[in-house]
């Protein structure tokens, strides 16, 4: 291996990377906030890149079913609950959140769809239908179940994450899609080509951390779900409510699943089921973070990024072996290190 070689691999391990990273945000962000293992993430980016890859073609995505009937599901769920807690009046308003706005985008797509509008606009689009999938989801699947046990939540997870590839086959079919790269201009440092697309890769995920970074600290709902993450009998005190933060979390880490997926389309084809394995890869750089520190997860995914793709130089046949082997020492290390507190129930 010379250093050119070795450029290149740092430069795929990076983008790779940068791509990971956001998927272990959000991994950590849906656990902090509602002890949830979001095992289905990997299907909202095999959504992200197959809603995109419809779009460019001119074809209504698969999208808009899936979020018509969960919308659905979602609205009755909201009717029965307002009328077995005696509030009929509140049936118009949750139906207008849960019902109107679901439909609404669906409307919007399927309007787009036909039209071959600019690839901003398909952008747009796709982030919105997939990222509009997360409340619901969370509304359908985990808040009825929110005091359950962090076991009993994993469960559920496991069920949704089959669930929605079956769901996946069925609106997208077995077809593989690949979207056109965002820029396929390269230019050279020293002995390296570098290409346009990796740095739009590596620059939009530093710039989406970064707006994360801002609403964390800045903005009033960004504060509120901290102290859900912190303390979620104390935020509750406080009048923070559980079943808002645990929509309004699963909406960020919806939309961060949906930039990854838009973010990948241009580098591999995604299947309906291709999502899982790079989640997974997140999956390990959240647990170097102890699915709680979003710097540390970041870092490594960064380092999950740059093991694997040294390992394709390397050891081609084992790298996915070797990338899902960190998570053993890192495992151990903590399981010697944290003391462990039974559950606040």
């Amino acid at each position: 291996m010379d250093l050119s070689i070795a450029a290149l691999l740092t430069q795929d391990g990076i983008t790779n990377g940068a791509i990971y990273a956001l998927l272990a945000l959000a991994l950590v962000l849906v656990f902090a906030v509602t002890r949830v293992i979001w095992v289905p993430s990997g299907e909202f980016v095999a959504f992200g890149t197959l809603t995109l890859a419809g779009l460019q073609l001119g074809r209504t995505p698969g999208t808009v079913g899936l979020l018509v009937a969960m919308a659905l599901v979602a609205g009755a769920m909201e009717v029965a609950g307002c009328l077995r807690r005696g509030e009929p009046r509140r049936i118009p308003g949750r139906l207008a959140l849960w019902v109107g706005a679901p439909l609404a985008i669906a409307a919007a797509i399927v309007a787009l769809a036909p039209l071959q509008a600019h690839l901003a606009v398909q952008v747009v689009a796709t982030l919105a239908a997939v990222t509009a999938l997360g409340p619901l989801l969370y509304r359908i699947a985990y808040q009825p179940l929110a005091e359950a046990s962090v076991l009993v939540l994993l469960i559920v997870s496991v069920a949704v994450h089959f669930a929605l590839l079956g769901l996946g086959l069925w609106f997208f079919g077995a077809e593989g899609s690949r979207t056109p790269p965002f820029s396929s201009a390269t230019f050279t440092i020293g002995a390296v080509n570098v290409s346009v697309q990796s740095l739009l890769v590596v620059a939009t995920s530093l710039l989406l951390i970064l707006a994360l970074y801002l609403f964390f600290g800045r903005a009033l709902y960004g504060k509120a779900l901290r102290a859900t993450a912190l303390n979620r009998v104390g935020a509750r005190l406080v009048g923070v409510s559980p079943s808002f933060a645990g929509a309004l979390t699963f909406t960020l880490a919806s939309l961060l699943c949906a930039f990854c997926g838009v973010l990948i389309g241009p580098i591999t084809t995604v299947y309906y089921d291709s999502g899982f394995l790079v989640s997974l890869k997140g999956f390990v750089g959240a647990i170097i973070g102890g699915l709680a520190s979003y710097p540390l997860a970041a870092a490594g995914a960064l380092l999950v990024g740059l093991i694997e793709s040294f390992s394709s130089f390397w050891a081609s046949a084992f790298k996915e072996v070797i990338v899902f082997t960190l998570i053993i020492p890192v495992l151990l290390w903590r399981s010697l290190t944290t003391r462990h507190h039974e559950e606040d129930e």
